[in-house]
């Protein structure tokens, strides 16, 4: 949102409130601009589509910093989500499969979403039941602190499922 501030605001009349929020009235744009210089604060349009515009007695760079440091902070507390993927394949050893599950259970429990790929090469596409119950031991491992985003799904040559943390 662009704000019109001092010469910028186009109307002849404005309904002027002070610095301290005090309403000072209908004011012509030039009585509003005299007034905001001696207080050395600058006039800006705060509500440009009310009859006559609103507008406000305020330190406009002061206002612009707040402004942009509340975004921040804003944006500093949001959480990311993040998908970490773990590949295996259809052979994948017993072993191998429980380190991938230990990793799966810290990516989950640190708020993010894992994507589990199972990637078929050559003929293993053919037997795709083996990658299915695989996915389907992984999540019933993880089921205590996960919940089934996307079901197992064929994309290309892999099979894939989305897990994400369980709501506590």
């Amino acid at each position: 949102m662009q704000l019109r501030v001092n010469e910028m605001i186009r109307t002849r009349e404005v309904r002027v409130v002070d610095d301290e929020g005090k309403q000072l009235g209908v004011l012509q744009v030039r009585d509003a601009l005299i007034l905001a210089r001696q207080k050395g604060l600058d006039l800006v349009e705060v509500a440009p589509n009310s009859i006559p515009p609103v507008c406000r007695l305020m330190d406009f760079g002061k206002y612009q910093y707040e402004r942009a440091k509340k975004e921040r902070d804003a944006r500093k507390s949001q959480k990311q989500i993040e998908v970490k993927e773990l590949r295996l394949r259809p052979k994948t050893g017993e072993h191998d499969v429980a380190f991938k599950i230990r990793d799966a259970r810290r990516f989950i429990s640190e708020g993010n979403k894992v994507k589990i790929r199972i990637r078929f090469r050559g003929r293993e596409i053919t037997h795709p039941e083996v990658a299915r119950e695989m996915l389907d031991r992984v999540a019933q491992e993880l089921g205590d602190i996960a919940a089934i985003e996307q079901a197992p799904s064929m994309e290309g040559t892999s099979l894939l499922m989305i897990l994400m943390p369980r709501e506590s």
